[in-house]
């Protein structure tokens, strides 16, 4: 079995949709663990539905590193995801997960990433400059943000008269379809499903 812990920061909809997608296409995978830094966050109330673990850290916890290194190696997990988790990955769990952790981001990177980029404000600047072409981009994580190798891109388009929300339905509905097959793809790459 291929464990998975996704680490989020918000209200955790992709969480929910990546645990739908390998309820449904894969018998040896699993969300096992959800890990936020955000004590009221609503994927906390999400993941109870769901009825997957889930531990909330401090973000000094989290640069730490020690307790959710632990946490996770005691749930057996072989890849992190993150899914909404807005805090620079800590190179303890750099080293503890070399290319096992996986991030999207809501542009078409290396373009509108980097720190202070992430949601609204990702499509705020696309609107601002007058952008034609939006995306997602799927990535290995690595200690800068929004960098590393790029597994996936998709592109929907960018109107005149879109707003910061009106383009990130678009963006959403990219991020439902692409992320969970990428990590699917990512796995099998990796050879974990024989393992």
């Amino acid at each position: 079995m291929v464990n998975i812990a996704i680490f989020a920061s918000g209200s955790g909809t992709n969480a929910e949709n990546i645990h739908h997608f390998f309820s449904k296409h894969s018998l040896n995978t699993q969300i096992k663990l959800i890990i936020c830094n955000i004590p009221d966050a609503g994927v906390l109330q999400r993941a109870g539905r769901l009825g997957i673990e889930s531990a909330t850290f401090t973000n000094q916890e989290m640069k730490n590193g020690s307790l959710p290194i632990e946490l996770l190696k005691k749930h057996h997990i072989d890849l992190i995801v993150l899914a909404g988790y807005m805090n620079l990955i800590a190179q303890p769990l750099l080293d503890a997960y070399p290319k096992r952790i996986l991030n999207i981001h809501p542009a078409l990177l290396p373009a509108y990433g980097g720190k202070g980029m992430y949601g609204h404000h990702v499509h705020e600047a696309v609107i601002a400059r007058k952008e034609t072409r939006s995306g997602i981009t799927i990535h290995i994580v690595d200690e800068h943000y929004d960098h590393g190798t790029t597994l996936c891109q998709a592109t929907c388009p960018v109107f005149p008269e879109d707003t910061a929300d009106t383009l990130a339905e678009r963006i959403h509905s990219l991020e439902y379809r692409y992320y969970p097959i990428t990590i699917l793809q990512y796995i099998r790459e990796l050879g974990l499903e024989t393992q």
